[in-house]
């Protein structure tokens, strides 16, 4: 029997290495029976040694995903997947704001989807990652239903990330994913994590501004990887057709200030130098929704997955950099 076979695109990403380290243990704990073969996209080469240390059995393949340059050796070498992952994003607000052109080109996967297209069978689901920031933000707790009306461009891009796939592609999950935080990756990302930022501001002793009138559902990482091998296992066990569309954020809605607290509590920290401030008094280049809460009840009710709450989140992600 030939094994499954797994593409994550957009791999040395933070979700995309967490993702690849999962599929690894997943490889290694499973029976061979059970066993797929393991791909990824990178953008930068070469991959950096760390990640393909952790999984060795892995491809690496260099892709454009503006140009599609790079697919066609995945065809060549690994053949038609089974699953991709599409994690790769340009997900940074302000930069999309000051690039929509490239936010566009890389946000909306149409040479992902093209690639996909070009096999003659329809056999492969593709688990897009998109994000909480489709919404207007105006009220809380928003479902899947409710109207996506985005107020800056990262948001517009995704929304027609989300209309490409669900016009052009027969087998999708479409994950709205709120803010991502857990434990650095094997390979250290350049970005700030949101809680390993809000310790290290914290630990200085110096008071911190953080916004108290901004709320999201931030998702432990771990949780999130676990929808994903959830669906990656139905879809491999069942292959029934999948169009599927889920909020995917944690069981809390927090804002920045909460978020804060959270770490100050777990680590001691006097709370005395979270300075709450509003939003509408900094300058970030960029339109932010004010309430982009999610209600998960579907996420729940498809998958059976009950993500941590944000206090639980924050203990695990620092005990693990402890351990580190």
């Amino acid at each position: 029997m030939n094994k499954k076979k797994i593409l994550v695109v957009g791999g040395t990403g933070y979700l995309g290495q967490h993702l690849l380290h999962a599929y690894g243990d997943a490889n290694a704990n499973g029976t061979p029976s059970s066993a797929f073969d393991l791909a990824f996209t990178h953008h930068s080469s070469p991959p950096p040694n760390p990640l393909l240390h952790v999984i060795p059995s892995s491809l690496a393949f260099r892709v454009d995903l503006k140009t599609g340059f790079g697919f066609e050796a995945i065809s060549n070498s690994f053949g038609q997947p089974d699953v991709v992952v599409n994690c790769a994003a340009i997900s940074v607000p302000r930069a999309c704001e000051i690039d929509p052109a490239t936010a566009h080109a890389i946000n909306v996967p149409s040479s992902l989807v093209n690639w996909l297209q070009s096999f003659k069978q329809s056999s492969t689901l593709l688990i897009h990652l998109s994000t909480d920031q489709v919404y207007e933000g105006e009220k809380s707790f928003y479902k899947e239903e409710d109207v996506a009306v985005p107020v800056n461009v990262y948001g517009k891009t995704k929304v027609a990330a989300e209309q490409f796939i669900s016009e052009n592609f027969p087998n999708f999950a479409i994950l709205r994913s709120s803010i991502i935080y857990g434990p650095q990756t094997v390979s250290p990302v350049p970005k700030s994590l949101p809680i390993q930022w809000i310790d290290g501001a914290l630990a200085k002793g110096e008071k911190e501004e953080f916004f108290h009138d901004e709320f999201r559902c931030p998702i432990y990482v771990k949780d999130l990887v676990t929808v994903i091998l959830a669906l990656t296992n139905q879809w491999i066990s069942e292959g029934k057709q999948i169009q599927l569309l889920l909020n995917v954020g944690g069981s809390d809605r927090v804002s920045r200030v909460q978020m804060a607290e959270a770490v100050a509590q777990f680590r001691g920290y006097d709370t005395s130098l979270i300075k709450s401030v509003s939003a509408s008094t900094v300058d970030r280049g960029v339109k932010s929704p004010a309430d982009i809460s999610m209600d998960i009840t579907r996420l729940v009710q498809t998958l059976g997955i009950c993500p941590v709450s944000f206090k639980d989140g924050v203990r695990l992600t620092l005990t693990t950099e402890a351990k580190q």
